[in-house]
């Protein structure tokens, strides 16, 4: 396939613009170019470009999809990568080496032209490379310059509870044979004895299992427990009506969120992206996922495309949407916000939805009860720092010792989710 015919074919995407344009980085450290600025204000803008555009595919000091990137500048000039950056279809037609390079060893996915992005983004893209988050590169090679601590706390490791409960264990099973020897012991010391008969008769007593079965105390504490565990087992069965924890429903299509948002670390925002403007997340349409699938039909460098992205594509040419199966519902007598909990109260998703970074199959993680939400309004500190939300609340609170929760702005009226 020519040059100038996949430059047409391929569909392109930001994304691809750092797969290219930072290849050649070695293991070694790198020497920045000096004209790179390590002022936290340019870090920072860099690193909001990053993660806009960079993230899922790039890490700074290992190898993801694309190549690490911190070093970039010891290789290339800047002049070289501004303009691979602003149009490296046009370099790459020029017939420059090492853009084509770069773009053969790729499966000669083009990228787009970006000549929106100004000097001063990609300046600020470069700092951010070169000197952010240097300890990501700490964690990534392991050379800490000293001992990494294993324990994330001053608490007992499991390991040594788990040991220290089997010796309590063994401790009391010695205990119970040497109260058995004893008992052994007294019994033939006082067997040898002259004792009375009756006397004799109460040491050597044997156990009647039968007479024990058959005895009134026996039946009525038989009785006590199966009524009390008929009992238990209808009220559990009344408590769960309606509780679908664990749900995982087959989906039309085998999206793994561990794949997306676990191993390229996708934003769960820009898929949902309601989760921060109202009450539902929202299911993302065909043309989200086709933002990424365009350029991406396979996994793993597979060839060809995938069963199943190919049904993103034949739901996009057949303008129908993917039929999701809800798998988190609550009554509707019951109201939920996510903007309220997430933009405002700054919520992590895996508060309620658990570890959804890990889920091969999304399944509902906690039990969405009335109770589990009051409990959690009773124990979560509300986070007011930097919030002009809660400044007023924070003002008729100030005289509390305690920090401010949720309960305290009125977590625990009913009319807050029933109205």
């Amino acid at each position: 396939m020519s040059i100038k015919r996949s430059l047409l074919s391929v569909p392109l995407r930001f994304g691809y613009v750092m797969m290219f344009f930072f290849l050649l980085l070695g293991s070694g450290v790198m020497a920045a170019n000096p004209e790179v600025s390590d002022s936290e204000e340019a870090i920072a803008a860099g690193k909001s470009i990053f993660n806009t555009n960079c993230k899922t595919c790039h890490r700074l000091d290992q190898k993801n999809v694309g190549p690490a990137l911190r070093g970039v500048t010891d290789r290339h000039s800047i002049e070289w990568t501004t303009k691979f950056i602003r149009n490296s279809q046009a370099l790459i037609a020029t017939g420059d080496a090492e853009a084509v390079a770069i773009y053969n060893e790729y499966n000669q996915l083009a990228m787009p032209p970006h000549e929106f992005l100004s000097d001063d983004d990609v300046m600020n893209l470069l700092a951010y490379i070169e000197y952010g988050d240097k300890a990501e590169a700490v964690a990534a090679t392991g050379d800490g310059g000293g001992a990494v601590a294993q324990g994330g706390g001053s608490g007992i490791p499991s390991e040594y509870l788990t040991i220290i409960l089997a010796v309590l264990v063994v401790v009391l099973l010695l205990i119970l044979i040497v109260l058995g020897l004893i008992i052994s012991i007294l019994t033939k010391y006082l067997g040898n004895q002259n004792l009375e008969e009756d006397d004799k008769e109460y040491i050597n007593q044997r156990f009647d299992f039968k007479k024990l079965v058959k005895s009134d105390a026996f039946v009525l504490i038989v009785t006590a427990l199966v009524v009390a565990l008929v009992a238990k087992t209808a009220i559990d069965g009344l408590y769960s009506v309606g509780i679908q924890q664990g749900y995982a429903p087959t989906q039309p299509i085998a999206f793994s969120h561990a794949l997306h948002a676990g191993q390229y670390e996708m934003e769960c925002q820009y898929c949902h992206t309601g989760v921060e403007l109202g009450k539902s997340a929202n299911i993302p349409s065909a043309n989200i996922c086709m933002n990424c699938h365009m350029h991406i039909q396979n996994v793993g460098g597979q060839d060809g495309m995938s069963p199943e992205i190919a049904k993103i594509y034949a739901a996009v040419e057949e303008n129908r949407p993917i039929e999701w199966v809800r798998i988190h519902n609550l009554p509707d007598l019951a109201y939920f916000n996510h903007a309220q909990h997430v933009a405002v109260g700054g919520i992590e998703c895996q508060t309620c939805h658990g570890p959804i970074e890990e889920m091969e199959v999304v399944y509902q993680h906690s039990t969405l009860t009335m109770g589990w939400c009051i409990d959690c309004h009773r124990q979560t500190d509300i986070k007011a720092q930097g919030n002009e939300y809660y400044d007023k609340l924070v003002q008729l609170h100030s005289s509390s010792k305690g920090s401010l929760k949720v309960k305290d702005i009125g977590g625990l009226e009913c009319s807050k989710c029933h109205y």
